[in-house]
């Protein structure tokens, strides 16, 4: 199965899961929850929500949480990513990883990889990594073992 064939099923899954995560969301400081969900290569889901932090700098983002989540249950490749947010002050932007979290999301996928966006009533446009961070530098470029 190619990471850009997901079942309905498996969206709505990752949908449901991205959404229960951003009502967990610490976000006390932009009021800004964000949900992430991560499809793994055995099929897993692992959701990660945004934990903000006085420090700002120390904050952690929705999909390095899912991420990390991803790795301690054992996954090691993404296949399909999906991203709850409020889409900004008026409610009609689709929120997209930020570039630490694109270069994240690099090291445990593919070019490929799809990065659905969805707010609390509806899903919302796709993309693949690739169309995030073009010519990205990943761990082909360090010969990972």
């Amino acid at each position: 199965m190619s990471p850009l064939t997901l079942t309905e099923p498996q969206r709505q899954a990752l949908l449901q899961a991205a959404r229960a995560a951003q009502r967990m969301a610490y976000a006390p400081y932009s009021r800004y929850p964000v949900g992430a969900a991560v499809l793994d290569e055995q099929g897993h889901i692992h959701a990660g929500c945004n934990v903000e932090n006085a420090a700002y700098p120390e904050g952690l983002c929705a999909e390095a949480a899912a991420l990390s989540a991803m790795v301690l249950a054992g996954g090691q490749r993404a296949r399909a990513v999906l991203v709850v947010g409020n889409g900004g002050q008026n409610h009609s932007a689709w929120t997209t990883p930020c570039g630490g979290c694109r270069q994240k999301l690099r090291e445990f996928g593919a070019a490929d990889l799809p990065i659905f966006c969805a707010n609390n009533t509806q899903l919302g446009p796709s993309y693949t990594l690739a169309q995030l961070l073009p010519e990205s530098f990943g761990p082909d470029h360090l010969s990972k073992p």
